[in-house]
């Protein structure tokens, strides 16, 4: 297998080139940024998505016969527009459409959208029903519409990730991890919030069985990718021991959400992002269901559960040299 990756330095586009590279495949990274891993970095090639002469050159050098797109802006900002700020998500993706269709040895394209397409508490009709409530969520609708519109010759899917994490995320690191392994993680008591989170062990995993499987049962089709839905507070709890020896504590609701304002008139003071906002709050306490079950049809179950990813992910932290706010022990 020849691979060619778009966006491969990222978090998931590590991951993905660690799992294919033991799997024999030669890789090409096509990325502004160099790797996160620097054992990626003999395959990395620094090429920006938006410079279409460029990217069809390193199409051409390569030759792949199989391309999947992870190059893209993944943050959720509301005070601009996508023809602002999210042009990597519809130029950048009309420039690899059109490298893949200039390049005959490809047979097989991923285009990764995101579960943002549709905002939470509402569950799709049909692959092309849409209902995104951020700006992110609409450079995705437009990756999609793009990637239907372009016609290409080779066999093409699109995959729709869930809340991605594993090695390698970074922002969870500086984030999330963090804040559990402080023992300062407070979890809103209550009913379950139920949400699709994804171990990315296994969405690399389902991306490698969509390249498998015969084109016809692939071929301009769209999948969720991720772990089935689940109580949110298993994910933080299962870190929280691993990290700190101790469960996550609950605190009720009211109590959090008052935090949250506080949280609120803080991260306007310091310019970044206080522990928990209001936002933050409202994201712990609002359910994101998607349909995964036709992925499962097609694709099969997840193979890692989530106390294996959740141990990885540990292991991960506790080796990272540039992680000292990380406890080496508890757990």
């Amino acid at each position: 297998m020849k691979l060619l990756v778009t966006g491969g330095s990222g978090f998931i586009g590590t991951n993905l080139i660690k799992f294919f590279a033991g799997r024999g495949a030669q890789i090409r990274d096509l990325s502004s940024d160099p790797p996160l891993d620097e054992r990626n970095r003999e395959c990395w090639r620094r090429c920006d998505i938006m410079d279409a002469a460029a990217l069809q050159h390193e199409f051409a050098d390569f030759a792949p016969d199989q391309v999947i797109h992870l190059a893209a802006r993944t943050d959720c900002r509301e005070d601009t527009t996508v023809e602002e700020s999210y042009q990597v998500n519809t130029t950048g993706t009309r420039n690899v459409l059109e490298a893949v269709k200039a390049t005959p040895s490809i047979s097989r394209v991923i285009i990764t959208s995101s579960q943002f397409v549709c905002g939470p508490g509402y569950l799709p009709k049909a692959d092309d029903d849409y209902h995104p409530v951020t700006v992110y969520g609409q450079s995705k609708v437009l990756t999609e519409k793009l990637t239907r519109a372009a016609n290409l010759a080779c066999c093409w899917t699109l995959v729709r990730p869930t809340n991605v994490w594993g090695p390698w995320h970074m922002r969870y690191r500086r984030e999330a991890w963090r804040v559990i392994a402080r023992g300062i993680y407070a979890h809103p008591a209550g009913k379950p919030v139920i949400r699709c989170y994804a171990y990315v062990g296994n969405v690399v995993r389902q991306m490698h069985r969509i390249l498998e499987l015969p084109a016809g049962q692939v071929n301009g089709r769209v999948f969720y990718l991720g772990d089935p839905p689940g109580d949110i507070h298993d994910w933080v709890n299962g870190f929280s021991q691993a990290l700190t020896g101790r469960p996550a504590r609950k605190v009720p609701r009211a109590l959090l959400a008052t935090a949250g304002l506080v949280g609120d008139v803080i991260t306007s003071l310091q310019g970044k992002p206080f522990y928990i906002t209001s936002s933050r709050f409202r994201s712990m306490t609002t359910d994101y269901r998607v349909p995964m079950e036709p992925t499962y049809q097609v694709l099969g179950q997840p193979e890692i559960p989530l106390h294996a990813g959740i141990q990885e992910t540990v292991e991960w932290l506790r080796s990272a040299p540039h992680l000292p706010d990380v406890p080496r022990g508890g757990g």
